[in-house]
């Protein structure tokens, strides 16, 4: 039986009149994976009920002409923890990766990764939320077990063996899976990464097979950190640069091009 992994997105979105309103919510309604949807035009607010990605709602907004901001995840019922990781690396591959623990044996890992090479990629969380050296100093995978590597659904893993995500040919990869074993609790701190080759689950006859899936090198990275749930993050603009919700997503976290007029 297939699991349910219907969870709830809170967007910020860019709206100003009743047909921008009438607009997301006919995109959104008309999208095959969307069970509800909630729109809040005075609080420019939008509640999605959906088994789509967060990446894949967000986008179905915004070919409504309309900017939109993932403020909050939750659970249909209830959610025991959120974390959230921004992955970067040396080179154009970026993503955000979010966990949210709907109970005790169920935690929903959603993400988009953009600037991968098609075709599989290992993603596992490393247990170190170390970045000193880059995606070198987050340490092994995470396995408090003691456990050889091995496949998601295998009972002998490490905690924090997630198998491969899946980039197309725009080099994207958008996926939601569902773990048993990982906890959000037992990664904030710690970091995720993924890899430039495809994991071999512990079933590829390599030395390191057993070890890290012979994905390859590590291609980005992220710590893992606490973040919102359902309204529970009501920022709209950045008190330390008076950057809005809206300039910040198109800006680095820091440095140079986060810096605005009144800094420089």
């Amino acid at each position: 039986m297939e699991t349910d992994k219907t969870v709830k997105l809170e967007f910020a979105v860019q709206m100003t009149c009743s047909s921008c309103v009438q607009a997301v919510r006919g995109a959104l309604e008309g999208t095959p994976g969307v069970q509800a949807v909630q729109i809040d035009l005075a609080g420019e607010q939008v509640l999605v009920e959906s088994s789509l990605t967060s990446r894949e709602v967000q986008d179905v907004i915004e070919r409504t002409g309309r900017r939109a901001v993932l403020k909050g995840v939750g659970g249909r019922e209830q959610d025991l923890g959120v974390a959230v990781a921004m992955l970067s690396g040396g080179g154009v591959v970026q993503g955000v990766v979010r966990f949210l623990q709907l109970s005790e044996g169920r935690c929903l890992v959603d993400g988009t990764i953009d600037g991968l090479k098609p075709g599989p990629h290992g993603l596992h969380v490393h247990e170190l939320g170390d970045l000193t050296r880059g995606c070198l100093s987050c340490g092994d995978h995470f396995n408090p077990h003691g456990k050889v590597h091995g496949a998601p659904e295998d009972s002998e893993r490490h905690v924090g063996d997630l198998g491969n995500v899946l980039a197309g040919a725009d080099g994207r990869a958008s996926f939601r899976l569902e773990d048993t074993q990982l906890k959000v609790w037992d990664v904030i701190g710690r970091s995720l990464v993924v890899d430039s080759g495809e994991d071999d689950l512990g079933r590829g006859g390599h030395p390191l097979s057993s070890v890290t899936g012979n994905s390859g090198d590590r291609l980005a990275c992220g710590i893992i950190a606490r973040s919102s749930g359902l309204f529970q993050n009501p920022k709209q603009m950045c008190a330390c640069d008076g950057v809005t919700i809206w300039e910040e997503r198109d800006r680095p976290v820091a440095g140079k091009g986060r810096k605005t007029t009144a800094n420089l």
